[in-house]
């Protein structure tokens, strides 16, 4: 797809992992103007500095869970870029396990950045994309319009996701402003590399195998990329997506239409 992007800035939190990096990598090789934000300062310098051969780039350590480091990245953005035109929310952070088990810690950090950190990166961009008529792009899940056990807390920070994205679509459309959200599936990134690690016990590829045993392509199922991800985004943040707004679009092999198999 051939979209003139310009001057036209981008916003990207957790530019340094999966999502937000192949986000990253599309929309600076159509020569988008970048504003990334992370946490792991070491990661995010090294895409910037990989990025910097073919767009500006500026990069910024950020906390999303910290609203004044979400104030901060926007104003940074502004400032050095002029103008925000996307904003792509892509940090995020997974746990599960029985309900029954987890803790105010966990509570706070998986809403603290799935959802308050988005929320707020939201409200402190908002003034800047009313002057460019710009978009957000939320990244959910598809936990975030249906259920699965032992992830109620991962499942209630996205489900917040999803009608966030409808309420600021509604909210934001008078402005020309727009709003969706993106819900993939099981994306093989180093986040769910870490899922595997950290709660498939002693067999992660055997979680690995699990996880695709639910899809209803069988023994062709694979993982999506981060990259088909990213070209989901970089046509809904085009000017070619004009009329998409508050919208949650899976992409998920149909994972979330209800079928699973035994």
């Amino acid at each position: 797809m051939t979209i003139e992007t310009g001057d036209r800035t981008v916003v990207v939190t957790g530019a340094a992992g999966g999502i937000g990096a192949a986000v990253a990598r599309r929309f600076a090789a159509a020569g988008a103007i970048l504003v990334l934000g992370d946490l792991n300062a070491v990661a995010l310098e090294e895409l910037a500095a990989e990025l910097a051969a073919l767009t500006t780039v500026h990069a910024l350590t950020c906390d999303v869970s910290m609203p004044a480091e979400c104030e901060n990245l926007m104003r940074t953005a502004a400032e050095k870029a002029g103008r925000i035109d996307v904003l792509v929310n892509a940090a995020g952070v997974w746990t599960e396990g029985p309900t029954e088990a987890t803790s105010e810690e966990q509570w706070d950090r998986i809403i603290g950045v799935n959802l308050k950190g988005m929320f707020f990166c939201c409200r402190f961009a908002i003034p800047e994309l009313k002057k460019t008529e710009g978009c957000i792009i939320n990244v959910g899940s598809e936990a975030g319009i249906t259920g699965t056990p032992e992830t109620a807390v991962y499942t209630a920070s996205k489900g917040g996701v999803s009608l966030l994205t409808k309420s600021l679509a509604i909210e934001l459309a008078p402005d020309l402003v727009r709003c969706v959200t993106v819900c993939p599936g099981d994306v093989m990134t180093p986040m769910l590399r870490g899922q595997a690690r950290d709660f498939g016990g002693d067999d992660p590829k055997g979680y690995l195998r699990q996880l695709l045993a639910s899809y209803p392509q069988g023994k062709k199922a694979r993982f999506i990329t981060p990259e088909e991800v990213a070209e989901l985004i970089f046509f809904l943040g085009s000017p070619a997506a004009a009329p998409i707004t508050g919208a949650l679009i899976s992409i998920d092999f149909g994972t979330s239409a209800g079928y699973r198999y035994d």
